[in-house]
């Protein structure tokens, strides 16, 4: 693949706020806002023009892999090897770059009717194309319980501290969500930050996807936030084992990974943590 190397945006905005202070007194005072844009998708191929299929808010950074993912998690991209070139928009004459588009050139023609479905999302909430669960098994593949990594409880409970150690936009605004993925020595192979818990997790597909790691079947995807369907399908899609998170589970979160032979555990903080499915990937 040739093209795919993103450029550094800003991720943070400088601001003046009035802080009360715990006397009652009023303090002007510099403050650090995490940047939220719109990024919008666009698809094309051989066979078939640039089509916008959808625009998020999300915090710059990773875009490409966060377009790259987004397209795996909805199925327009099978494998690795269907990604040409990610780009972002030129205009003529080179005028000026549009960094919040982005095309995907694939190797292979797609479903338009996925392009045409023109969906907008805001940083909090997914597309939620996919929603139920008989549609997502019709599209991957329960995992073999025999697959995924094995780690113990005492790693399991350390996975949050982990890719907290790997959020520097969160250390100055304390406003970002991340996503990573750790192996079962407490490795992460990448962590990603960004104001919606799911374009996190699409930027660690989407980086898997780019550098020809799939299925991400030996990792734990550690989300810092809640576990909702959306996520467990996204996951599923990559062939994610183990899902670990800080937040709660819905109950279809936790039903889907129970149908798919997804490991889920929710609360893991304060030393803590509540196994919800398959637990046999975990030892003392």
């Amino acid at each position: 693949m040739a093209n795919i190397a993103s450029v550094v945006r800003r991720k943070v905005a400088n601001w003046t706020v009035t802080a009360v202070r715990k006397d009652g007194a009023l303090a002007s005072k510099p403050d650090v806002l995490v940047t939220e844009e719109p990024l919008e998708i666009r698809a094309e191929s051989p066979s078939q023009e640039a089509q916008p299929v959808a625009v998020t808010m999300r915090t710059p950074g990773h875009d490409f892999e966060l377009a790259v993912g987004f397209l795996f998690t909805e199925g327009m991209i099978k494998k690795s090897d269907d990604v040409r070139t990610v780009r972002y928009c030129q205009l003529p004459d080179t005028a000026e770059q549009q960094f919040n588009v982005v095309t995907v050139s694939l190797s292979a023609p797609f479903d338009e009717a996925l392009s045409r479905r023109g969906m907008v999302t805001s940083a909090s909430c997914g597309i939620c194309g996919t929603t139920s669960i008989d549609q997502l098994a019709q599209i991957t593949s329960r995992i073999d319980l025999a697959v995924g990594p094995a780690i113990t409880s005492t790693l399991l409970i350390s996975l949050p501290d982990i890719i907290r150690r790997a959020q520097p936009t969160f250390d100055r605004t304390g406003g970002l969500h991340a996503a990573g993925l750790v192996d079962a020595h407490g490795v992460a192979f990448c962590v990603r930050e960004d104001i919606g818990r799911h374009n996190a997790v699409d930027k660690v597909i989407g980086k898997a996807v780019l550098d020809g790691k799939l299925p991400i079947a030996n990792h734990v995807l550690v989300v810092s936030g809640r576990l909702s369907f959306e996520i467990i399908q996204k996951a599923a899609m990559a062939g994610v084992a183990f899902i670990a998170a800080v937040g709660a589970p819905s109950n279809l979160a936790v039903q889907t990974a129970e149908d798919l032979g997804i490991t889920l555990v929710g609360f893991v903080r304060d030393g803590t943590a509540n196994i919800y499915t398959h637990k046999h990937r975990i030892t003392n």
